[in-house]
């Protein structure tokens, strides 16, 4: 009988390891090229992932620990509407950059709180949110009114 269950808490590690392994990266992360051009003519670049679906922007940057200064997450809501962010399960300090259909950004919320669940609002309808290191705009001059440049914004 000991055998047994030394075998079923075994199995059980082994699939409850795997599965921790695999949260926040169900699939194999791909980045796409995404400029900002900022009032001051400074273009910054970054390498993003974009979440195109549903599940993907439910899952976002959650349950990550680092990320690349240079990276970040796109989310497209695929339709212009007022959109509210959360920090659930996220442990990175953010900066939120909500950006209207055109490519320029309506605001910029920044430093959010790791792991909080208080809604982050766009403020007026938008079509996606870039969400970067906290930080970063401010670091780099980026402030509401800047350009996105990426596919995304020539539809």
């Amino acid at each position: 009988m000991a055998f047994v269950a030394k075998r079923i808490v075994a199995l059980f590690l082994i699939v409850f390891g795997a599965s921790l392994l695999t949260v926040g990266h169900s699939q194999a992360q791909t980045f796409e090229q995404l400029s900002i051009l900022t009032q001051g003519g400074q273009r910054q670049s970054f390498q993003v992932e974009v979440a195109r679906n549903d599940a993907d922007r439910a899952q976002g940057l959650m349950f990550r620990r680092s990320m690349g200064a240079d990276r970040g997450m796109l989310f497209d809501f695929a339709r212009v509407e007022p959109v509210s962010m959360w920090m659930q399960n996220t442990y990175l300090p953010l900066d939120m950059l909500f950006i209207r259909p055109d490519g320029t950004i309506a605001r910029i919320a920044a430093n959010t709180e790791p792991l909080s669940t208080r809604t982050i609002s766009s403020g007026e309808p938008v079509l996606a949110v870039l969400e970067l290191n906290a930080g970063t705009a401010a670091k780099l001059g980026i402030k509401a009114g800047d350009k996105v440049e990426h596919p995304l914004f020539k539809r």
